[in-house]
């Protein structure tokens, strides 16, 4: 109570208490959000108590157990392997393929010799993507590679290539080497630990390296907040099942960029959902929970479904015999239950003897269940949702109208075009800058001036990487669109052939020059009849 409320209370307390309980309704009127969705006072909304704080609380404190949560549910449960494999498929397929594009006006070449330059630049990058060599392991070619850096960015939220250098060979001229890193190997050093996650503290998250700087889940950043360099641990932190992994842990300093060159040594995978954030959230992590109960209930159902199927009798008897005249379907050594006199295995088709005064109790399931397919479909879409990838696609399952699977194929590609750009961003142009740069030292391409400015550089590193189509629902619509596109101006037949099969235009061209001429040699291509203009009658016009 203020000094004018003391003052019209001593004179008039009945207008003293209105003015009380004015200002008390005062305090609980709407002011913005708080009668919304910042409510303290809704019953709906007592017991909701989010907090949120920096990304690093947010999401490196949580990161072992997302992430040992998503690679289960990619492992076992149907619906969370299709989410990651239907993106992975559609986004990468069987390799992001190089198309090069130098900006030939700036570097001063015709067309013509632009052309030769990348037909040339294409022909000795996949001497080198098409081989295994080009792994630091030797066990995947570099379609292989973006598939499994695809898959790892993806289950864990990050994943990392360290660009290795190795000795030239005969066969393979190249040195560079990639090297897919997961997300657990880069963590911490356990002699930083400032911050430990996870249930069994034996994970650190932030960290001081000898140096000063502040190490967060791996990751090295100064005092400005730039990323200077990333720990790799010698392997598995957690793992110490096998005899190769009971090595004492090691990590090693990775810088991010060259000194002198300020090219990246570790190219990092992931996607950013926040500021300063160092590691990335799995794919799968805002749907874990009802991916895990969805797969629950299904197994529920499959279970109760099998129960159902099993047509298995129970003959009770009333006498002291124990002999069982007709036995089981299931041989006694086979039973998981044989020798527990309480227990009885279900077989298909079995006949089992009750000993005298036992009796057995079946609750009907009830199955099939009418209302599991419909059940499923709505958790689908709620969790196609979340991922951006709707229920048809999900599910491969088409079962609408062309118009209705068309718009969710469409819908779909949005995510997938996305994530293909950053992936051909992140990863692909990377590598096929750092090769390009080895191509022109050895000497094997021929790129004046590539050393000389970082323009030039990039004008000669362009590049497109051109993925899989994104099919055709109805071939001879699409087909008869792509041709009033290019009739109109709108698309070239070029991006028509990437996006309606993912070919390449002028590999096509010359096929179909090639093959127009096989066929006309052996006589089984008819050259068009000749139309002959017809005449004119006659005495002219016939004008009256």
């Amino acid at each position: 109570m203020n000094l004018i409320d003391k003052a019209v209370s001593y004179f008039a307390p009945e207008k003293a208490l209105k003015r009380i309980a004015s200002r008390n309704v005062l305090k609980v009127l709407n002011t913005g959000y708080s009668e919304g969705g910042a409510s303290s006072t809704k019953k709906s909304m007592r017991g909701w108590n989010a907090r949120s704080s920096s990304p690093e609380e947010d999401i490196d404190l949580n990161l072992f157990s997302l992430r040992n949560r998503c690679r289960d549910l990619y492992m076992n449960a149907p619906l969370g392997r299709a989410s990651i494999q239907t993106t992975r498929t559609n986004v990468i397929g069987s390799g992001l393929l190089l198309k090069s594009r130098i900006d030939f006006k700036y570097l001063g070449l015709s067309e013509e010799a632009a052309d030769e330059w990348e037909q040339t630049v294409e022909r000795e990058f996949s001497l080198w993507a098409d081989s295994v060599h080009c792994d630091a392991l030797k066990i995947n070619n570099f379609y292989e590679m973006q598939q499994l850096a695809q898959l790892m960015w993806l289950q864990s939220g990050d994943g990392f290539a360290l660009l290795k250098q190795d000795k030239p060979v005969p066969y393979m001229p190249y040195g560079l080497r990639l090297h897919l890193i997961e997300a657990d190997r880069v963590c911490t050093p356990n002699i930083f630990n400032n911050i430990v996650a996870g249930d069994i503290n034996m994970f650190a998250v932030e960290g001081t390296a000898p140096n000063g700087n502040k190490v967060i889940s791996g990751v090295e950043i100064d005092t400005g907040g730039a990323v200077v360099a990333y720990h790799v641990c010698n392997r598995y932190p957690q793992s110490f099942y096998l005899s190769s992994n009971m090595a004492p842990l090691t990590w090693s300093r990775v810088e991010a960029f060259g000194k002198r060159t300020g090219r990246p040594n570790v190219l990092h995978l992931m996607e950013s959902e926040r500021a300063e954030q160092r590691r990335g959230v799995p794919f799968l992590a805002p749907v874990i929970e009802p991916l895990k109960q969805l797969t629950r209930y299904t197994e529920a159902e499959l279970m109760a479904a099998v129960v159902t199927g099993m047509f298995t009798v129970f003959v009770k008897s009333d006498g002291p015999s124990s002999e069982m005249p007709f036995g089981s379907m299931i041989p006694e050594d086979q039973q998981v239950s044989s020798g527990e006199p309480a227990s009885y295995e279900l077989g298909n088709g079995a006949i089992n003897i009750l000993q005298p005064g036992e009796d057995v109790q079946m609750a009907n399931p009830g199955r099939p269940n009418t209302a599991f397919d419909g059940f499923v479909n709505a958790l689908s879409r709620y969790i196609g949702a979340a991922l951006e990838i709707p229920q048809e696609l999900l599910q491969k399952s088409f079962n609408a109208s062309y118009s209705a699977a068309r718009a969710a194929l469409l819908e779909a590609w949005k995510m997938f075009k996305m994530r293909r750009t950053w992936m051909a961003q992140d990863f692909c142009q990377p590598v096929y800058d750092e090769w390009l740069a080895q191509a022109i030292a050895l000497g094997r391409v021929k790129a004046p001036r590539f050393f000389d400015d970082p323009i030039i550089r990039k004008a000669w590193s362009g590049a497109e990487w051109n993925g899989p189509a994104p099919g055709q629902l109805d071939p001879l619509k699409e087909i008869n669109a792509a041709e009033k596109r290019i009739k109109n101006g709108i698309s070239t037949r070029e991006q028509e052939t990437m996006e309606i099969n993912g070919g390449n235009f002028d590999r096509n061209i010359q096929q179909a020059k090639r093959e127009q001429k096989l066929m006309k040699d052996a006589g089984l291509l008819i050259d068009p009849i000749p139309q002959i203009p017809q005449s004119k009658p006659e005495g002219g016009d016939n004008k009256k």
